[in-house]
């Protein structure tokens, strides 16, 4: 029998209404696991957190190529887990499995077909950059850069990219900068995301569009006009870039994230200022990335291109990632509705086997005080007077920083469990340290 936990959707938001914690409900239930042939035996490691799937918790994700979540289900998503047990000839216990329909739960049984063994190494070991820089958003960037970005190496391009510090935002940028891009430039919602940007992404600069008026720091930031716009986000963001692009530009349209929270048709209209700037400018806006079946075609070669080619084996791509522990409802809410000061790709970190983690610090602590009991005890017999005050001071200086190494112990361990914190970076040394 299996203690499993798994998250079910309780409630939609409703028309124009922001995603709460009480949208989902956290059930946990004793299951006993029978497998058919082809089935196996999953255990969750990590779970995507993305922009679409506040799409799906409405009855109508407005796109045809989208399922919405039904009331009283688990939700599913992106996941990467580990085979526990396998009637499948393909996937043997330990093989590392990855779908783009993982149900949020923390046993799954799973149709073999359905999953995509992964290679650890790959990744360097970092299994949840399958759900980042080499997964949806990655790929997403990738295509998008390379087949709708008509990047021309030498001809003096700039490149804008809109929610710049998210998962597929952050990549697509570093893509358009290593492709002859000569200037990106980044649109975020914090001065923080933007200093990241520059220093740690290698953007030309970062715009806040929180602080001041965005087309003023877009004349000055893109002096020269844009001529690629990476659109993850929409409404008067995208206004006010499509109105300072040169004629021949091209928008690639990612997301629309600031209209998902509305009740609009998807793509959200245009203004009729900027429907008229992209027919007078010729302006080619790309309603889709890539269809299923081209995204079908080249997701193998890009897959490969994003892992183990040059532009990650050699470090030429950062990715940064925000983990929180499942199983929480506000996990599943917060990045759904609103711009936060989160940074990069989110995921969910499920620690089933945590408890045997304590249970080694506790043995570690007593085994501590009674090597100081045993050294008061050795005093006692051996020495006297002096010596054994000696002896009794020592003693309580041992027991001082045992307690100091199990209180420290304890918190990096609750660190890793209940606290939200970033992990860099993909294959790129100067980032092995935050690992």
């Amino acid at each position: 029998m299996l203690n499993v936990k798994r998250v079910v959707l309780r409630s939609r938001p409703g028309k124009d209404g922001l995603p709460v914690p009480e949208n989902f409900r956290v059930e946990e239930l004793m299951k006993s696991p029978e497998l058919k042939e082809g089935q196996v035996l999953v255990r969750t490691l990590f779970l995507s957190v993305d922009p679409y799937m506040r799409c799906r918790m409405n009855d109508d994700t407005g796109a045809d190529y989208l399922l919405p979540w039904r009331l009283g289900e688990v939700v599913d998503g992106g996941g990467v887990g580990v085979v526990e047990a396998s009637k499948n000839q393909a996937l043997s216990a330990g093989s590392t499995v990855t779908s783009f329909s993982w149900p949020w739960q923390t046993y799954n049984v799973m149709d073999g077909s359905l999953l995509q063994e992964v290679d650890p190494e790959m990744v360097d070991g970092h299994l949840s950059h399958v759900l980042g820089a080499v997964g949806m958003p990655g790929l997403t960037a990738l295509l998008g850069v390379r087949e709708k970005g008509h990047v021309t190496p030498g001809s003096h391009q700039t490149m804008v990219i809109s929610g710049a510090a998210g998962a597929c935002g952050s990549i697509a940028g570093q893509i358009g900068r290593l492709d002859g891009c000569e200037r990106v430039v980044g649109i975020c919602g914090s001065e923080q995301k933007c200093q990241a940007l520059v220093t740690e992404l290698g953007f030309t600069a970062g715009i806040n569009y929180k602080k001041g008026d965005i087309s003023s720091a877009l004349r000055e930031r893109c002096p020269a006009g844009i001529d690629i716009y990476f659109d993850n986000v929409g409404g008067p963001i995208s206004d006010a870039v499509i109105s300072q692009m040169n004629p021949g530009g091209h928008v690639i349209l990612c997301g629309q994230i600031s209209q998902y929270n509305k009740d609009v048709p998807y793509p959200p209209p245009l203004s009729e200022d900027t429907q008229k700037a992209l027919c007078h400018k010729n302006i080619t806006r790309y309603m889709k990335i890539a269809s299923k079946t081209y995204f079908v075609d080249v997701y193998t070669v890009s897959y490969y291109q994003l892992g183990s080619n040059t532009i990650c084996s050699q470090g030429e791509i950062c990715c940064i990632e925000l983990h929180r522990e499942a199983c929480r409802r506000s996990c599943a809410a917060q990045p759904l509705g609103k711009d936060g000061p989160d940074k990069g790709k989110s995921t969910t970190v499920l620690f089933p086997h945590m408890k045997d983690d304590i249970n080694l610090l506790y043995i570690l602590f007593l085994f501590l005080i009674l090597q100081v009991l045993e050294t008061v005890v050795n005093g006692i017999e051996n020495m006297g007077g002096e010596s054994l005050l000696f002896v009794i001071i020592f003693s309580c200086i041992e027991v001082y920083f045992a307690c100091i190494l199990y209180e420290l112990s304890m918190f990096i361990l609750m660190d890793v469990m209940h606290y939200e914190y970033f992990r860099g970076v993909l294959l790129h040394d100067d980032w092995r340290q935050y690992r």
